[in-house]
This record gives C-alpha cells, structure tokens and sequence, in this order.
C-alpha cells in the first residue's frame, strides 16, 4: 500500500500561513488592548474565547458565519467561490484557534516590560511608531518567539474546527489530524499510529528548537560585555 503524504503538506501548508496570519494580528491585538484605558476586559475575553471553547463550538460558529446562508457566505457564492470545505477554510479555523495563544503570550510580554524604558523614550521625543519597533518588539523576542512557537503546534494539531467548517476532504482539506481520525473509523491502525509520531515528532523538534534557541540567546545576553563607565 503505497502512503498518501498530502495530509502532512496540508498541514504544513496551513500551520506555517496560520502561523503569519497570527504573527501580525496577535501582536497588534495586543498592542492595542494593552493601551486600551476601557472596557480591557471584555476585549481580552472576546479576544481569548476560542482558547476555553470546544473546538467543535468554534466550527460551528465559523460554519454559521461563512456557510452558504450567511451573508458572508452569500457574499462569496456571488462571486463564485465558496470558503467551507476548501482549503482556505482550514487555514481560518487555524488562525481563529491559533489566534489566542500568539495574543495571550504576546500580551504578557508587553505587561512585563519595564516601561520605564518607554517613558524615557517619550521624555526624548521618540516616536509611539519607533518605539513599537526599536524599543517595544526587541525587548520583547523571547515572548514572541514562544508566542509563534505555541500559534504553530496548536495550528499544526487542529481539529475539531477543521473538520467542522473545512470537512475531511483527501488531498485538499484533510490535515494530519483528520487522517488520524480516518484512519481510526476505518480501523487502519497502522496509519493511525504512522500519523500520531509524525505529529509528535514535529511537535517535538520545535518545541527542542525553541529551548534551545532561547537558551542560547539568554547566555548571549549573560555573556554579553558591560561598558565600565569608570
């Protein structure tokens, strides 16, 4: 029986276009609700909800808003295209399901920084632009990096969403989590378990990539020389 390898590209093809996706819109969802003065609160939650909810909840609520009766999903059929069960829709139940773990970690590294650092900056006439870039984001790698690491395991691991909005279609929006779930209603167990160490192993090796990475950049830091000002 010759293997069928179009789960594995699918699922890198998504996780890494999740992975960007979340990237940007993580950092600047938290960008903004760390400068938000009202109702913080309930932007954090609206923004953290698909973290606590079932997987399967946020399908079907994705399935509602593009389906084919929605206005979005009536907006597309004009046009000729339709979002559920393609591609693409994989890439939106990742990104939707990714979104909250790249917003929380990155939130918190921004809470951590000193803002002193920023106050001064501003005393010195710096731009809120310059900051962001040459002040906020370097200060605060080591929490995007695990931010980006996290958005892309649980992209790469997604499920219950996909198969809601995106279905289980081979060689179009069957992702390595759904072969798993194929392969077990038909009793093909080798399969299955092929599948499960392909995921544990890319699991595995970033989040060993990750360690490693920061350890290394917090030994660079350690080592890194002090000016004597004497």
């Amino acid at each position: 029986m010759i293997m069928d390898y179009s789960p594995l590209l699918i699922s890198l093809k998504t996780s890494c276009l999740a992975t960007v996706i979340t990237f940007f819109t993580g950092i600047y969802a938290a960008y903004v609700v760390v400068r938000l003065k009202h109702f913080q609160g309930v932007v954090d939650a609206i923004l953290t909800l698909p973290l606590v909810l079932p997987p399967t909840v946020v399908g079907f609520i994705l399935l509602v808003a593009f389906g084919k009766n929605s206005l979005v999903g009536k907006i597309l059929l004009s046009m000729g295209y339709s979002l559920v069960f393609s591609w693409e829709a994989t890439v939106v139940a990742a990104v939707v399901v990714a979104f909250p773990l790249m917003y929380r970690t990155t939130r918190g590294a921004f809470e951590q920084l000193d803002k002193n650092i920023i106050y001064a900056a501003k005393t010195l006439g710096i731009s809120d632009w310059k900051i962001f870039w040459h002040i906020i984001l370097p200060n605060t790698k080591h929490g995007l990096i695990a931010g980006v690491i996290l958005s892309f395991t649980r992209a790469l691991g997604e499920f219950g969403a996909t198969i809601m909005v995106a279905g289980n279609i081979p060689g179009i929006t069957q992702t390595i989590s759904t072969a798993i779930y194929s392969a077990v209603q038909a009793g093909d167990n080798d399969a299955a378990f092929f599948w499960v160490g392909i995921i544990m192993i890319f699991s595995f090796v970033v989040i060993v990539l990750m360690n490693l990475w920061l350890k290394n950049s917090a030994r660079y830091t350690a080592k890194a020389p002090v000016r004597n000002e004497g």
